[in-house]
């Protein structure tokens, strides 16, 4: 009976449902969000108009911006009690305490409860303003300081710099930032993605579906690739050394973090609008070596490309970071931000029309076998 069942490990290649945000071509490398490509709105769109295209379906004109922009702006504070929690656990792991402030709200906020499209994008577009406060908090309050209160004349991608580091960011910095959260916000059925629409499909509420997103984005194999770039240049220490490292990793076997993709086998389209960044940021923070670093990776890197090992947009993610003084341990958490939009309309597409997700697995245990007395064991 089961011996011509097909397994699909890990899901690969599987069609599980059908979706209009991302629509991705992996052999040819490109990304659209809602048929827009991901170049147009890395180079044209803020975060704001992208997570109004992805929310609700349709790039914005002025007024709708304006409307959909202030209500983000003024759902940016979080309760005094959510922060309080932050202070019990603030020696934990920022994913770890981002996820418990994530299902503090829940308890907090009795909206949070309701479910319906209405509801779900009314919180959702609460929680994706309330995550960088969240972060940027527990970040002051590990560090014995006050969290800094939102600065509503911000945009979200400033307004987040101001309130991590405390300074008003220069327009190149904020606009890096925002490119970062616009490359980030949507990726088809990523891990995460996937593991919140699991969840709506029980008929959960949105909160508990981003507390789920969240604990899976937190695991290396998904979000960790920036941090562990970061860790590489810093163990190749100069652009000299990145050939050498290279063949060494390639001989021993081992991969080279920032390279191939569970879906791309050509360059990430992402990709290009951060190695940008990365240069002209190098060059504003007296730090080019960073950028200089990993061209030379890519470069010893090329004979490998057509096995498609190409590099991917968390290539250049971690170093950006690292020129903004970032601890490696708020990379995961960065990427969460811009994900959070993503997550939400991935919640709303599983709620039309939901069905419970619940796969087989095919058993290879025992054969039948007789009960045995546990005296006769």
């Amino acid at each position: 009976m089961t011996d011509n069942v097909k397994i699909n490990r890990g899901l690969k290649g599987v069609y599980f449902e059908r979706s209009g945000v991302s629509d991705i071509d992996g052999a040819a490398g490109t990304l659209q969000y809602r048929g827009y490509s991901i170049h147009d709105l890395a180079t044209h769109a803020t975060f704001e108009e992208v997570c109004h295209l992805l929310m609700k379906g349709e790039l914005p004109n002025a007024a709708e911006l304006a409307a959909f922009d202030a209500e983000m702006r003024a759902a940016r504070s979080v309760p005094d009690a959510v922060l309080d929690i932050i202070r019990v656990c603030k020696d934990g792991h920022p994913m770890d305490v981002l996820r418990t402030a994530v299902s503090a709200l829940a308890a907090l906020e009795p909206d949070s409860l309701a479910t319906g499209e209405e509801a779900f994008l009314r919180n959702g577009m609460r929680l994706t303003a309330q995550v960088p406060t969240l972060v940027a908090a527990h970040e002051a309050i590990r560090n014995g300081r006050d969290p800094i209160a939102p600065d509503n004349s911000l945009s979200h991608a400033a307004n987040w710099l101001w309130m991590l580091k405390g300074e008003k960011p220069s327009e190149d910095a904020a606009r890096l930032a925002d490119v970062d959260f616009v490359l980030h916000a949507e990726h088809g059925a990523n891990a995460s993605s996937f593991a919140a629409r699991v969840t709506v499909g029980t008929e959960a509420n949105l909160h508990g579906a981003i507390v789920t997103a969240l604990s899976t984005l937190a695991g290396p194999a998904h979000g960790g690739a920036a941090e562990d770039v970061m860790k590489m240049v810093k163990e190749i220490g100069t652009p000299d050394k990145a050939a050498e490292y290279v063949k060494t990793k390639r001989a021993n076997r081992e991969a080279v973090t920032g390279f191939g993709h569970r879906v791309y086998r050509a360059e990430d389209p992402r990709a290009r609008h951060m190695r940008e960044g990365v240069r002209k940021l190098g060059e504003e923070m007296g730090a080019p070596e960073w950028y200089e670093i990993l061209q030379a990776v890519v470069e010893a890197m090329k004979p490998y490309s057509r096995h498609g090992l190409n590099v991917n947009v968390d290539f250049y993610s971690g170093v950006i970071y690292q020129l903004h003084g970032i601890p490696m341990d708020l990379y995961v958490p960065i990427f969460s931000i811009g994900r959070m939009p993503g997550w939400v309309i991935q919640c709303i597409e599983q709620q039309r029309g939901n069905i419970l997700i619940r796969p087989l697995t095919l058993y290879n245990g025992p054969e039948p076998r007789d009960w045995v007395p546990i005296d006769a064991r």
